[in-house]
């Protein structure tokens, strides 16, 4: 079902698709065709053959993992990759959660397979070397049909990244990652000339669907790297040989970019198509200071439960400039709206609760009928995210509607302090939450990392630049300086953790 990676496998067969920037392994479309088939066999025999048993897979981003993920999907069978960066315990919850047949780690993460192993049948369990490359080395090249496959199977389960605290289990089918895949490319122009680097983590959906699957799907070619690094990132964009058109990023690994390269340095970045931010709200400053360097750098939206879904067009610059802060236009085959706490759908320019509907939207949450029931009104997935629109049909995040607070009964949104803090040349990336005050009720709290050189910032500095360019109800009170802020692995701050710390 849609197995684009076999058909261009007959189609274009010496076309380059998946390069190992650590491994330097490299596969062309027929080699990938045949590993997948190799590895789609071996899974099927260890489930005996049933369908829609989980696979979960603890690694760091490689070719192997994305040839795992076609393989489950050709097989029949669910991917469930896991978030090596948790504690023991967290992903002992998620396996047993996802009960999984099968288990698969690299041998570095040994300590957080170990709770699955008294879940998964020990002869379903699979240490890897660093590469993967001699697991099921002697199965068939034979092409695995995956005849019974409907539209609505699940194929892959990711766990959300818990920017509220706890994670959910969103199911992915054969529709939703293929009409995701459309509403990228069409939005950032992907083909099958396009490279892509992907260095945001495969166990996130955008490292998953948007930066991989995306270009293999239009025949495209990925660049797999282990990790994000401001410095190496730079090199790999930028080096001729590997002739990168393609980046994605979350907009403080751009932002980092900038701070770690020399000045000037992000001109040489002009020959990308784009490079596509999300995961947050990009400020407006930033978007202008990249167009300035003749770079289009366009920021969209998109969750794990929608896949791709907006997008700021990334052919005309002086759009990008003139509507800088916005995710840009619903994607060809996504519907959005506004709707009130009334329940009514909002004017333009009017706040409220972002709602989108369409084939890429999940159909709900791993074994949690009430959540997702309780995320649905009708064909409608109610994001949690407050937003507007503008009278042209571009989308504006305001911010999490639960990370909006109320002081001195009016509406604040830490998303707008934000980007004026983003404008401040000392600051590389911050964060706003309300916090308990006797007088207002909440006021506003800014948590603050500095750029090497910021150190003669000042609390009453931060918070007169504000009033300068806000209202002064919505200033920051407090102001506090820190050497990191917790992030989740796509790069979202977890604000939770910031008031838990506040208030404990």
């Amino acid at each position: 079902m849609h197995d684009l990676v076999h058909f261009h496998a007959q189609a274009t067969p010496e076309k380059k698709a998946i390069v190992d920037l650590q491994t330097s392994e490299s596969y062309d479309y027929r080699h990938a065709d045949q590993r997948i088939s190799q590895i789609a066999s071996f899974l099927l025999k260890a489930t005996n053959g049933k369908r829609g048993e989980r696979v979960a897979m603890i690694s760091r981003n490689s070719a192997f993992m994305l040839l795992v993920h076609y393989a489950c999907a050709r097989a029949g069978l669910i991917f469930v990759p896991l978030n090596w960066r948790l504690a023991p315990p967290e992903i002992g919850a998620l396996i047993e959660d996802a009960q999984p047949s099968v288990l698969i780690w690299q041998t570095e993460f040994e300590a957080l397979a170990e709770p699955g192993f008294g879940m998964v049948d020990p002869s379903r369990q699979f240490r890897l070397a660093e590469t993967g490359e001699s697991f099921a080395k002697d199965e068939s090249e034979q092409f695995v049909a995956n005849t019974q496959a409907a539209d609505d199977d699940p194929i892959t389960l990711l766990y959300t990244s818990g920017t509220s605290g706890k994670s959910k289990g969103v199911i992915l089918t054969h529709k939703t990652v293929l009409y995701s895949a459309l509403n990228f490319a069409q939005s950032s122009a992907v083909d099958r000339n396009t490279v892509f680097l992907c260095d945001m983590p495969l166990f996130h959906v955008a490292g998953l669907l948007a930066v991989s699957r995306t270009p293999l799907f239009f025949g495209g070619t990925v660049l797999v790297s282990q990790k994000f690094d401001p410095v190496n990132t730079f090199k790999n964009l930028t080096d001729p040989a590997l002739g990168v058109t393609h980046y994605f990023c979350v907009t403080q690994m751009a932002a980092l970019m900038r701070e770690k390269n020399p000045p000037g340095a992000m001109k040489k970045l002009a020959h990308l198509t784009a490079i596509q931010t999300g995961g947050a709200p990009n400020p407006p400053a930033a978007v202008r200071a990249w167009a300035e360097d003749g770079v289009s750098q366009v920021d969209g939206f998109g969750m794990t439960e929608i896949g791709s879904a907006f997008s700021m067009p990334p052919y005309d610059v002086r759009i990008i400039r003139e509507k800088a802060g916005s995710v840009g236009m619903p994607s060809p085959f996504t519907e959005g709206k506004i709707m009130t706490p009334e329940g009514i759908e909002a004017e333009p320019n009017e706040i409220g609760e972002l709602w989108v509907r369409g084939p890429n939207v999940t159909p709900g949450y791993w074994n949690k009928p009430v959540e997702t029931a309780a995320s649905f009104e009708g064909e409608w997935l109610k994001t949690g995210d407050s937003a507007r629109k503008d009278e042209d049909g571009f989308y504006y995040i305001v911010d999490r509607t639960k990370d909006m607070f109320i002081s001195g009964g009016e509406n604040v949104y830490p998303v707008e302090i934000e980007a004026v803090l983003a404008e401040m040349p000392e600051i590389l990336d911050c964060a706003v939450i309300g916090v308990p005050d006797q007088k207002w009720g909440e006021v506003g709290a800014a948590i603050i990392l500095l750029k090497d050189g910021g150190a003669s910032m000042t609390p009453e500095g931060v918070i007169a630049f504000v009033k300068s360019r806000l209202a002064s109800y919505k200033a920051p009170k407090h102001v506090r300086f820190v050497d990191d802020l917790p992030r989740t692995p796509s790069g979202k701050v977890q604000k939770h953790k910031l008031r838990d710390a506040w208030t404990g």
